[in-house]
């Protein structure tokens, strides 16, 4: 017990030293040309940047939805489905769901960039 007392001891004593060094050694000289954007040397033309993308957000997402699937159906793929009914089953529901998913946001619009 006595063991586990003074190991938390010790722990917060290095965490303390840790946060205290971390405040100390932050240098905080921030200028006109440090915070100023970087575009070859040139004063920036506009205050703003240009709006992100919201189509391109959608698509990204929906890109990595599918990666993610694919990815998890790849090694059922190499299974024998001759001997394992149910995993060739759940396979079937898996691309079923996938394919209905797809359908869905090509119906919605989400897969078109211009609307």
């Amino acid at each position: 017990m006595m063991f586990i007392i003074i190991f938390f001891i010790i722990i917060f004593i290095l965490m303390m030293m840790m946060m205290i060094n971390l405040t100390l050694s932050k240098k905080m000289s921030k200028n006109r040309e440090k915070m100023s954007p970087f575009e070859c040397g040139f004063d920036p033309m506009e205050k703003n940047r240009m709006p992100f993308s919201l189509s391109f957000y959608l698509i990204a997402v929906i890109f990595l939805i599918f990666d993610v699937e694919i990815a998890v159906i790849l090694p059922m793929v190499l299974m024998n489905f001759y001997l394992y009914y149910i995993i060739y089953l759940n396979l079937m529901l898996i691309l079923l769901i996938l394919l209905f998913g797809l359908f869905m946001e090509w119906k919605e619009g989400a897969l078109m960039w211009f609307k």
